[in-house]
C-alpha cells in the first residue's frame, strides 16, 4: 500500500517567470464567473500550482490572501488524483463577490475538465 502524503512543498509550486510562461505559452483553458484555469502538461511525476491574483478583480488584501489559501488548500486535496499538469489559476471580476464554498465547487470542476482535457490531448 502507498502511503500518499498531502502536503504542499516548494516542489509544487510555480515560482519562476519561466515556469509560468510554460504554462502560458499553450495552455489548455477552463473558465466559468469565478476563475480561470490554465493548464499544460509537464515532464514531471507531480502537478504544480501558480497563482495569478489581479488586484484589478479583488481588491482588497485580506481577500486576495483568503482566496489564495483556499485555492492552495483545494490543489493540496487532489494534487494527487490530477496527474503530471501545471495549473495556474486566474481570478476573474466576480470572484471577491462569491461565497467560499463557491469557489471550491468551481475550482474542483477545473481541476476534473483540466485532467480530462490534459490527458485526451
Amino acid at each position: 500500500m502507498v502511503i500518499q502524503k498531502f502536503d504542499f512543498p516548494s516542489r509544487v509550486r510555480l515560482k519562476k517567470p519561466n515556469q509560468f510562461k510554460y504554462v502560458f505559452d499553450l495552455p489548455v483553458r477552463s473558465t466559468d464567473r469565478y476563475f480561470t484555469v490554465l493548464a499544460r502538461k509537464n515532464k514531471l511525476n507531480f502537478s504544480r500550482l501558480g497563482l495569478a491574483i489581479a488586484k484589478k478583480n479583488v481588491k482588497k488584501s485580506t481577500d486576495r490572501n483568503k482566496i489564495k489559501r483556499m485555492i492552495r488548500e483545494n490543489f493540496r486535496k487532489e494534487q494527487h488524483f490530477l496527474g503530471a499538469i501545471d495549473f495556474v489559476v486566474l481570478t476573474r471580476y466576480q470572484t471577491s463577490e462569491a461565497t467560499m464554498k463557491k469557489l471550491e465547487v468551481s475550482l474542483e470542476k477545473h481541476w476534473q475538465n483540466l485532467k480530462i482535457k490534459c490527458s485526451s490531448s
